[in-house]
């Protein structure tokens, strides 16, 4: 193992100024600025940021502009983003409000985002909350048609999606038979569009003990997850899971919603 050196130190710093004078450059109208500008823009040495700019040079990420020696980014910039999708920023900002809701509910709860025929789950509170029966659920999947996270999802959904997503779990052994009932189908989206949630009542084979409430969450008009609350059957029904747990759960959805809406530091 290295030691700890001022020398190590020393890199991270440069690391820290390199993305500030990025994000600074950003900032600017269409991407382009002098030296003098980014000097002003980040507090540093024109000096300090001509060095960091002959490396971004060097590594692709800016370029000197010919025509007015203004310094420009480049596509390689935007490269750096494509590996973030929504679904990472969502599970990011949801602990605080997962958090919140489980000292509301004291049931444990899932933030939910589609993956093919599935739910996958991104963050729980399932290792948090002392009612919880299993404890390791982040990265699990739950089938759309059976849970009440999917059900959420696939009510709210786009009528485009929805077909396709039918298509898809129409070859899901687990999932078919429903997939390919157009009453059941048909029902679900009535019943869930009409009270404003979705459930689960013991539903799911493989988890009959389990029964679940759950509502979408928006961005822009579009639906791109759902939030439940899980509770064990024989202690609460349905319909006192949703007098005592539906409000908060929708007021968790409204929360996650605003948090989405609010600009990236």
């Amino acid at each position: 193992m290295r030691p700890d050196t001022g020398a190590d130190y020393g890199a991270v710093r440069s690391l820290a100024r390199g993305l500030d004078l990025l994000r600074v450059l950003n900032r600017h109208d269409k991407g382009r600025a002098s030296l003098a500008q980014l000097a002003a823009g980040t507090g540093l040495h024109r000096t300090t940021v001509r060095r960091l700019l002959e490396t971004l040079i060097e590594e692709g990420y800016v370029k000197r502009s010919a025509s007015d020696d203004r310094y420009v980014l480049t596509l390689n910039v935007r490269a750096l983003s494509e590996g973030f999708k929504d679904e990472e920023r969502i599970s990011m900002v949801s602990g605080p409000v997962l958090a919140q809701l489980l000292q509301q509910v004291r049931w444990p709860s899932d933030l939910c985002t589609p993956d093919g025929g599935s739910m996958l789950i991104r963050e729980s509170t399932h290792r948090f909350s002392s009612l919880s029966f299993n404890r390791a659920m982040v990265g699990e999947r739950l089938p759309m048609l059976l849970t009440a996270a999917g059900r959420a999802y696939f009510c709210y959904c786009a009528d485009a999606e929805r077909e396709a997503l039918l298509v898809l779990l129409r070859r899901d052994p687990v999932q078919a038979a429903l997939a390919s009932d157009e009453r059941f189908i048909a029902n679900l989206l009535e019943q869930t569009r009409s009270r404003g949630y979705s459930s689960n009542e013991g539903d799911w084979s493989a988890e009959r003990k389990i029964g679940a409430i759950a509502v979408p969450v928006f961005q822009s008009g579009k639906v791109i997850a759902s939030i439940n609350v899980i509770y064990l059957v024989r202690a609460v029904s349905h319909a006192e899971a949703a007098a005592r747990y539906l409000p908060a759960l929708v007021e968790s959805a409204r929360h996650l919603e605003a948090a989405l809406n609010e600009p990236e530091a």
